[in-house]
């Protein structure tokens, strides 16, 4: 497997059926916790978010002899528009792709969600928060925390596979040569999807930084300084 989408029959019925109700549960909770994170400017990023991950997990970069990966989108979703919005966009994400492009089959839905919104999601945001406790109020920290925060959250979620494999896989392949290949693999993953999130989340304080949920209120738009009448300078807003 070249990423953590799960097709159909490749983990047993129960299985499947108890990562659904984690995942129902999950999107449940998601969606309850929206609705203090999204307002009239929020919003419209959201969708954005959405449809950039979808284009995005569209897009193959390889990683290795054979073996290619893409983005999985939770810490970047979470970063620029909440943690309970991030959960949201990449479930819809997870679901079109599921019904348009069988790209991880409707039956492993669960799984899927689990693994690459839930997982991703809470290992991803919740070291980035912890990582703006410690460095700086500046840009180039919370850059520096979104990159640690995705290189992590990838494996995480190749090592949450991992663990349902080995409740309920259907094949024959060791739990051990899957972990192998997995989690190695996604390591290597996790690195490309941490300069895409770090250099878009970079981009976004550039320009609107009240519009990056995890650096709210940390950072202040970028001023120009202009020359007044008597030579001094003046702040102009970026």
């Amino acid at each position: 497997m070249r990423d953590v989408h799960v097709p159909d029959g490749f983990i047993d019925a129960p299985v499947s059926i108890a990562a659904g109700a984690v995942a129902v549960v999950g999107v449940g909770v998601a969606l309850r916790g929206a609705r203090r994170e999204l307002d009239d400017r929020t919003a419209p990023l959201a969708g954005l978010t959405a449809a950039f991950v979808f284009a995005a997990q569209m897009l193959n970069f390889p990683v290795a002899s054979g073996t290619s990966g893409h983005l999985l989108g939770g810490t970047l979703a979470a970063i620029l528009v909440g943690p309970y919005t991030g959960v949201l966009c990449v479930s819809v994400v997870l679901l079109m792709q599921g019904l348009l492009f069988a790209d991880g089959g409707l039956t492993a839905l669960g799984v899927n969600i689990t693994n690459m919104a839930l997982v991703t999601v809470l290992v991803g945001y919740g070291l980035f928060r912890v990582l703006l406790r410690v460095l700086p109020k500046t840009r180039a920290s919370v850059a520096g925390a979104s990159f640690a925060a995705a290189v992590v959250s990838v494996p995480a979620a190749a090592v949450a596979f991992t663990l349902i494999y080995a409740a309920g896989g259907t094949t024959d392949v060791s739990v051990g040569k899957v972990a192998a290949a997995m989690i190695g693999v996604h390591v290597l993953i996790g690195i490309g999807e941490a300069l895409i999130t770090a250099v878009t989340v970079s981009s976004v304080l550039a320009v609107r930084p009240d519009l990056v949920y995890g650096a709210r209120g940390m950072v202040k738009p970028l001023e120009l300084r202009r020359a007044g009448a008597d030579g001094s300078a003046e702040p102009s807003r970026a």
